[in-house]
């Protein structure tokens, strides 16, 4: 008697996040909901018809997984209708500097706390830095720096020291490591 998370979307969009994970069964049986826009309730015996927009993500390459035979190649035409690509933060380093204040004001709310300021240098560290975990780590690194800084302006000593390692050695010229 559950109502599951697709028919939870009825008439409106259901988000997949990762769908490059996806295992191969649950791959075939997206194809079949996609395909016939109906789904069965386990345990069930009648099928629901849907009216659910798909929005899928990936971090990898749909592609190059469809050519390794991680990702079902008719999947993947299923759901490439409209293809967005948002290259990774450190392609995006104009971008920073706006999503860092948003968090900062966001986290700033949810821990009723005063609004804070990021310093020059530090603004220029968060910058520099490569941000393999995208968007979700410079979330984490405001919302954790926002919970340890007492101060109301944020400090290169106050972000973690991944950045203050790459801003020391961006600083000097070096990418780390002993010479």
């Amino acid at each position: 008697d559950q109502t599951g998370h697709f028919a939870a979307c009825e008439g409106g969009t259901f988000f997949l996040d990762e769908i490059a994970q996806l295992p191969s069964r649950l791959q075939a049986k997206l194809l079949r909901v996609l395909q016939e826009r109906k789904v069965r309730r386990v345990g069930g015996t009648q099928e629901i018809r849907l009216d659910v927009r798909i929005l899928a993500a990936s971090s990898a390459d749909l592609r190059e997984a469809v050519e390794r035979e991680r990702f079902r190649l008719d999947l993947y035409h299923r759901i490439n209708v409209v293809r967005i690509e948002l290259p990774p933060l450190r392609e995006r380093t104009e971008d920073i500097s706006l999503l860092t204040r948003h968090f900062l004001e966001r986290f700033a709310r949810e821990m009723e706390r005063e609004p804070m300021e990021v310093a020059p240098e530090a603004m220029e560290a968060l910058i520099n830095y490569p941000w393999p975990g995208n968007v979700r780590e410079l979330q984490n690194v405001v919302k954790r720096t926002l919970a340890h800084c007492s101060q109301p302006l944020i400090s290169v000593e106050d972000l973690p020291g991944d950045i203050q390692n790459h801003a020391g050695a961006s600083a000097t010229g070096h990418s780390g490591g002993f010479f």
